[in-house]
């Protein structure tokens, strides 16, 4: 039996300065969203989900959020759709921020504010159609494409709170899995699994489409430049890149050709897992977690008392 973690109580300057600097980094410029607000609205999944405790973690939340554009880009028709219509190669920051505070707001935003983002985000994916590099046509609506990118971000947000915050059982994994089913539908993933069964299916069903790709690479190296965390902790930033793709399936990253060059020592790893636990016991008060809760009328330290 597992006991729940109490929260970590921190002076009230550094509490501050990190609560700051959390949501300078979680909310772009020009896209403030405020999870307090409508009062007593629910969002998609309840607060008692394993949702909700999964994604108050940012150092698991940004671990997996690396693995699953992994996934994504080993796919060529996502790969080349996001690479061909993305800004992420000149403002990969503001790119990365975007895309957190949609899934931010997938989880924790009121349903109605919720569903209005995720509207807008299907009617941009409308008008998104291109050539591979290899000259095969692709839709950003396309289902099958839908269904992989709802299975790659529920894996990794999913195996990076497992392995580096606190494990889940069968049953809360599953639970996670299922708990997307509402948000995954919006988007047009009707057949996304919501199951560890049906996500192990749907990686065997998608094996032979995965390919190894010179933006794979051009990603990483992005990403590690990228200005994430401050220049003290920039080292602990090439640590979480690592970490997430550790997390890839072996026969994936062996695909990519990434598995030797990122790679975690055993020391690197108990470092990763020492800032997940400390991530996973400190409130935030400006953050999602603890906005959606206050809309709720539930006490900030909700989500730092229960597990799932």
């Amino acid at each position: 039996m597992r006991l729940a973690l109490s929260p970590l109580p921190l002076p009230g300057p550094l509490s501050r300065r990190l609560d700051l600097f959390a949501l300078s980094l979680s909310q772009p410029k020009g896209m403030a969203f405020d999870f307090s607000a409508p009062a007593g609205e629910p969002a998609l999944v309840p607060a008692n989900s394993v949702s909700w405790q999964v994604f108050k973690n940012p150092v698991t939340v940004f671990i997996g959020g690396i693995t699953a554009v992994l996934l994504e880009l080993a796919e060529p028709h996502v790969r080349d759709g996001v690479w061909q219509h993305s800004s992420f190669r000149t403002d990969a920051l503001t790119r990365m921020q975007r895309t957190g505070l949609a899934a931010m707001i997938t989880v924790y935003g009121a349903r109605s504010r919720a569903e209005a983002m995720i509207e807008g985000v299907n009617r941009r994916h409308g008008s998104v159609t291109g050539l591979t590099t290899e000259g095969k046509h692709y839709r950003a609506d396309d289902p099958i494409l839908l269904d992989w990118v709802q299975a790659t971000a529920a894996y990794g947000f999913m195996e990076a709170y497992h392995r580096y915050a606190q494990p889940l059982s069968d049953e809360a994994r599953n639970r996670f899995l299922a708990e997307g089913k509402a948000a995954a539908d919006l988007y047009g993933a009707t057949n996304a699994p919501a199951s560890v069964s049906e996500l192990n299916m749907l990686f065997d069903v998608m094996r032979s489409r995965l390919a190894k790709s010179e933006i794979v690479f051009e990603f990483l190296d992005i990403v590690g430049k990228v200005q994430v965390l401050p220049a003290t902790l920039r080292p602990l930033q090439k640590l979480l890149i690592a970490a997430a793709v550790e997390l890839l399936p072996a026969w994936v990253g062996d695909r990519l050709g990434i598995r030797q060059s990122w790679s975690l020592t055993p020391m690197q790893r108990a470092l990763v897992k020492a800032a997940a636990y400390g991530a996973e016991r400190i409130i935030l008060p400006s953050s999602a977690p603890v906005q959606a809760c206050r809309r709720l009328g539930l006490p900030d330290t909700y989500l730092y008392r229960r597990r799932p």
